[in-house]
């Protein structure tokens, strides 16, 4: 597969190298410690739980798309606590190479939860019982639940 391809310049009609990268994105923990962590069931494919999160829009900073995503899939008014890490495996989205910024976050009102944009269902899961999730959303979780056990001791 050629990680470039050429289009025509929209004022000259030159040739323009275009370069495939990975689509950025950002996935978000929201944590409460008395109900676990929020996944959202996504009614799009593919199909399954995962955490909230999406496409960063051009123009967003990673920080901003988070908060945002958590509104617009959970309805949430989120405040990130902590950077989890930078997920790129290029097989970690079926769809297309992607690049995820993951962060944790807290609400301050967990009883506003409610599915919204891409997602048919959300809801807090216990960390210690999660149903199958999509992506590598296991990883960002597991990776998160490591570092609460480190800060907690």
């Amino acid at each position: 597969m050629s990680i470039t391809h050429d289009i025509p310049c929209p004022h000259c009609s030159q040739p323009v190298t275009m370069y495939r990268n990975p689509a950025p994105t950002v996935d978000i923990v929201i944590y409460d410690p008395t109900k676990g962590v929020v996944l959202i069931e996504r009614a799009n494919e593919p199909h399954g739980w995962a955490l909230p999160g999406g496409f960063i829009d051009y123009g967003e900073t990673c920080e901003s798309a988070a908060i945002r995503e958590a509104k617009e899939e959970t309805n949430l008014d989120v405040i990130l606590t902590e950077l989890i890490g930078v997920y790129s495996d290029p097989k970690r989205d079926p769809r297309h190479h992607t690049m995820s910024v993951a962060y944790s976050a807290v609400t301050n009102d967990a009883s506003a939860l409610m599915a919204g944009d891409d997602a048919q269902n959300a809801r807090f899961f216990p960390l210690e019982s999660l149903p199958t999730i999509v992506f590598d959303h296991d990883v960002i979780v597991a990776d998160f639940a490591n570092r609460l056990k480190r800060l907690n001791k």
